[in-house]
């Protein structure tokens, strides 16, 4: 009996043994990119991959000769619990640096916030000190279900420049609701006069609209409200996943200008990166 005993541990031992050098091979040879992704965020992804993030998810792919299997869920709250940290999929293709909740690669790209306005309309707004913009009909993107919880509408609270028009919603639970270029074509349309955007949200809507529309970054953060308008964008694991990491920085090195020109084709406003 003992000696039975001590077979089956041995041979437990030996399985679970075999059970981490195959997972570790894995990590070493990866065949698949599994990619947490949003099937309704064009620029970002789309579910027929036309987005830029999907465009990306196969540079880096094709690098690793590896096929590209895409874990879709929306862009809403919980979208983090959902996807990546319940291990549904493995890289989120955008991710700020120094996002808490996962591992950031190195960057690859920073952008800002800016100001959108009709080139008609003989504007010239540069800064959210313009005292213009207390008469102008603003829109900024929304996250929830009030007005003050993106940069830029932080930053132009204390200004006095309340009255904002929101668009988007991260907590409608409905992520066929609204859509990013709405934002861009009250702005054609001149439902508002002016939208203060995240830079890639918009500049893909920006090249196709029906009109001209001037574009103007507002700068990395701001005196007044101290929020931060620009961030560095790199790839996020999850935190264990080290050996993923490292992978990933050496493609985002090896492939940097590949990964650049979809972010141009893409009209995806970029500004100088930070050392």
């Amino acid at each position: 009996m003992h000696r039975t005993r001590l077979t089956r541990a041995a041979a437990w031992l030996g399985a679970a043994a075999a059970v981490v050098l195959m997972a570790g091979a894995a990590r070493r040879a990866p065949t698949e990119l599994r990619v947490c992704v949003d099937p309704y965020d064009m620029p970002f992804s789309n579910d027929k991959e036309e987005g830029f993030e999907n465009k990306i998810a196969h540079v880096v792919a094709r690098d690793l000769n590896a096929g590209v299997v895409n874990f879709w869920w929306p862009q809403r709250r919980g979208f983090l619990r959902s996807t990546i940290l319940a291990g549904f999929c493995d890289v989120m293709i955008e991710a700020p640096v120094g996002f808490d909740p996962v591992a950031t690669t190195k960057p690859y790209y920073r952008s800002t916030y800016y100001f959108v306005y009709r080139a008609d309309r003989g504007l010239a707004i540069k800064s959210l000190d313009d005292t213009v913009l207390k008469h102008l009909k603003i829109g900024v993107n929304l996250i929830g279900y009030d007005y003050t919880n993106t940069p830029p509408a932080h930053a132009l609270g204390p200004r006095g420049i309340v009255g904002l028009v929101g668009f988007g919603n991260f907590l409608n639970p409905d992520p066929k609701a609204d859509h990013p270029q709405d934002i861009v074509d009250a702005v054609v349309k001149d439902s508002i006069d002016v939208a203060i955007a995240w830079g890639p949200k918009v500049g893909y809507w920006v090249k196709r609209a029906a009109v001209p529309l001037t574009m103007v970054a507002l700068p990395d953060s701001d005196p007044v409200s101290g929020m931060p308008f620009a961030w560095s964008m790199a790839m996020g694991v999850r935190h264990r996943d080290k050996e993923l990491k490292a992978t990933l920085d050496s493609v985002i090195d090896r492939r940097h200008a590949e990964i650049v020109g979809v972010l141009q084709e893409f009209n995806v406003p970029m500004i100088e990166m930070h050392p």
